[in-house]
């Protein structure tokens, strides 16, 4: 657990960096252009569907008691806007964490690997492929687990620790692939996954308690559908940052454990061809 503290504390300080700053501005346009599109041509489309779903079963009555039993009454009016805006939240991350992924993570990649890890060899084991597969994969089980638990949207307790844990497993599980494509071979990566599994995740799911921030934007009921464009935009900057962070915690991670791991492989290699007489003069 020191290494993930460390490792956090070293991805702060690269945070700040006017670099990493700038970085968060081309995946937060591209995703305000496309889910301001989408948004303008299908959300009223979506609220209108739900307001006559929840009409024709009397949906109404029975969301007004669940909200009463929570003291959440207040939220009835606005009940069927929140739930569109919801169902197009897993949607917005996971984009926003694939533009991060695809866009930024490479520029973090090499900006972390020349200053600090200049001496590790790039094996290039992954690919542009086997990234949008891990990601596609990722996203299909993402989005079904989120559709299935969407009803504890009105139970915070449970979305509060629920949801940031699946998104720190989506995250951990793209991010890795992604920090290590270029400097571990394909064993590498496999037994680094399986070997520092508990790491990995312990840095996911603290991503997603961070990711789980902007989602609190959602909670402000009327005033959010009042300013719905413009906290719907500064909640995809807080993703977009929020993911570069986590991009920087895991590219330090991982290439420690990774230069580590490579050096006792290596010593024991050495120790191994000493033993032999192969080093012996």
């Amino acid at each position: 657990m020191r290494l993930v503290a460390a490792s956090f504390g070293r991805a702060i300080v690269s945070q700040l960096h006017i670099k990493m700053l700038l970085l968060t501005i081309l995946p937060f346009l591209v995703s305000v252009a496309i889910w301001g599109g989408v948004l303008w041509w299908k959300l009223q489309a979506v609220i209108d569907w739900l307001y006559h779903y929840f009409i024709n079963n009397n949906s109404f009555d029975i969301t007004s008691g669940v909200l009463g039993w929570f003291n959440m009454g207040a939220l009835k009016t606005v009940v069927v806007p929140l739930i569109a805006m919801w169902a197009f939240l897993p949607l917005m991350m996971i984009t926003t964490l694939l533009f991060v992924a695809l866009l930024v993570i490479p520029m973090i990649s090499r900006h972390v690997g020349r200053r600090h890890y200049a001496f590790l060899e790039r094996k290039r084991g992954g690919s542009l492929w086997g990234s949008l597969k891990t990601a596609f994969v990722c996203f299909a089980v993402f989005v079904l687990v989120w559709i299935v638990t969407l009803p504890l949207t009105f139970v915070p307790p449970l979305a509060m620790i629920l949801h940031p844990l699946l998104l720190g497993w989506i995250t951990y599980r793209i991010m890795v692939y992604d920090v290590l494509s270029d400097f571990a071979s394909p064993e590498e990566y496999k037994m680094l996954l399986s070997k520092h599994r508990f790491g990995l995740f312990t840095i996911g799911t603290v991503a997603g308690l961070l990711g789980a921030a902007p989602t609190l934007i959602w909670l402000g009921g009327v005033l959010t559908m009042l300013f719905f464009p413009v906290l719907a935009a500064f909640a995809i900057w807080l993703y977009v940052f929020v993911f570069v962070f986590s991009g920087l915690w895991f590219q330090y991670y991982c290439l420690e454990i990774l230069a580590r791991q490579r050096a006792v492989t290596n010593n024991s290699v050495d120790i191994v061809l000493e033993s032999s007489g192969v080093l012996q003069d």
